[in-house]
């Protein structure tokens, strides 16, 4: 598995999402079970916090990363070109991204265990973006919110400046981001 790789295999996909799914679990559990129980509420909204916070990074990074900035453009761009491959920025990127720029400023901030709680946010969130990402490619839509998840991918997709169709749609979990800051194009 090349760990630099913006396409992957199937087994490396799969590992990809095990690893966030991991950690999403081992930060919960050791949140629950290592941290001081007195503070429990405080690390439930910590991690909210956190959860929330995902929704803006994603719509940032996918608008103004992915779109926006080379060489990340020229990558994504492959994505929009096939986006049934498995394209995805490679895990360790992932890994040291959240590390230096979530877990150790909340650490410098807040200390180690509000650190672990914000950044369990910031995972779980950066995991249901896969995951619906993933669905929104690659499964039939069975419920509402996963049709609407797709419907506003497709427009996103469908984005075409050549064919007179503006960028937007750039929120995959939600589209709250869209709305606020006017991308939506309806």
């Amino acid at each position: 598995m090349a760990l630099l790789t913006l396409e992957h295999s199937k087994t490396a996909y799969q590992v990809d999402m095990g690893i966030y799914a991991v950690a999403s679990v081992a930060l919960a559990a050791w949140l629950i079970i290592r941290g001081p129980r007195e503070q429990l509420l405080q690390f439930m909204a910590l991690a909210a916090v956190g959860l929330a916070s995902w929704t803006l990074i994603e719509y940032g990074v996918h608008r103004f990363l992915l779109h926006g900035l080379e060489p990340f453009s020229t990558w994504h761009a492959e994505h929009h070109r096939r986006p049934t491959a498995l394209i995805y920025s490679p895990t360790i990127l992932g890994v040291v991204v959240i590390a230096a720029l979530v877990f150790l400023p909340a650490w410098l901030l807040g200390g180690p265990w509000r650190a672990v709680a914000f950044t369990f946010g910031i995972v779980a969130g950066d995991l249901g973006y896969a995951v619906t990402h993933h669905v929104v490619h690659h499964w039939r839509a069975e419920n509402a919110w996963i049709r609407r998840r797709k419907r506003w991918h497709a427009l996103h997709h469908g984005s075409d400046l050549r064919l007179g169709r503006p960028p937007g749609y750039y929120g995959v979990t939600t589209s709250l981001w869209d709305y606020v800051f006017g991308s939506d194009r309806r």
